[in-house]
């Protein structure tokens, strides 16, 4: 009775899709998921850089507020991060189509 209960349960939960492995090491995993949407790392890039410019120039901002400085910034990066999006989908779309 016992296997097949067993035999059972792993009928049961046998549905034919393949979990990823555990042995994937985030490295190659980041470099797979990069290779499947190129444009993701792109957008990240892009975000950093605006960030990092967007430091850089808050010293020398001359009569501009702060709070004012910062919605440019912020406005810049996400719009640099939806087009990337943007791209990505269109390029996904032309693949597939």
């Amino acid at each position: 009775i016992d296997q097949q209960i067993i035999e059972a349960i792993t009928m049961s939960t046998d549905t034919g899709v393949s979990l990823p492995s555990y042995e994937e090491y985030q490295g190659s995993k980041l470099i797979r998921k990069a290779k499947e949407a190129p444009f993701v790392p792109i957008g990240i890039a892009g975000f950093a850089a605006v960030v990092a410019y967007g430091l850089h120039k808050l010293k020398s901002r001359g009569n501009t507020k702060m709070s004012i400085h910062l919605i440019h910034m912020r406005v810049v990066a996400q719009g640099f991060v939806v087009g990337a999006m943007t791209v990505g989908m269109g390029y996904s779309m032309y693949r597939e189509f």
